[in-house]
């Protein structure tokens, strides 16, 4: 939980992610956000929240990292009267686009920015729901980078602290912060 994340907001947000046992296989225990989603009071703390961190740290724009970051970033974006960028799977995105591959713990996988959206002014938030492993953060600021823009930051709903993503970002956040609204 950040400091500006008050306890009451963190503990709303927390009594709103059901957790799926055994999903999308055995052992895997799933943070489902549909439910804080549909309650218009959690959501609406939640994009508050991020809103205040992208402006606090400076943010010219936010990229959301697919797919359920679009969800979050979007409402954030409008919110502090940002930009929105996506960074989506490869091959979904139209015309010229950089891309980054990065590891999965079962092989690798590739995103895509339209460079064109990102400029050398700009300092980028990025948002996702979950930080696990940190593989898909990781590559999503190296794309930035890549694309001449300079980041302001990670934001996420939660962080899985035993998956250790926080540590695998450490070097490629440069010294821009992490902001996890819940740790699990």
């Amino acid at each position: 939980m950040t400091s500006s994340t008050t306890a009451s907001t963190s503990d709303l947000l927390l009594s709103r992610i059901r957790d799926v046992a055994d999903y999308p296989k055995p052992g895997v225990m799933f943070k489902d956000i549909t439910p804080l989603l549909a309650d218009p009071v959690a959501f609406t703390a939640l994009t508050d929240a991020l809103a205040e961190l992208c402006v606090r740290h400076g943010a010219t724009k936010i990229v959301g990292l697919e797919a359920r970051g679009f969800i979050l970033a979007a409402p954030v974006a409008v919110r502090a009267g940002l930009g929105f960028v996506p960074v989506r799977k490869a091959g979904k995105l139209p015309g010229a686009t950089l891309s980054q591959s990065y590891e999965l713990e079962y092989g690798t996988a590739e995103i895509e920015i339209h460079a064109e959206d990102l400029s050398a002014d700009d300092r980028i938030m990025v948002i996702d729901d979950v930080l696990a492993t940190g593989g898909t953060a990781g590559a999503s600021l190296e794309l930035i980078r890549r694309a001449g823009a300079r980041v302001a930051g990670v934001a996420v709903l939660m962080e899985l602290g035993f998956l250790a993503g926080r540590a695998r970002l450490v070097e490629s956040l440069r010294g821009a912060p992490l902001e996890a609204l819940i740790t699990v």
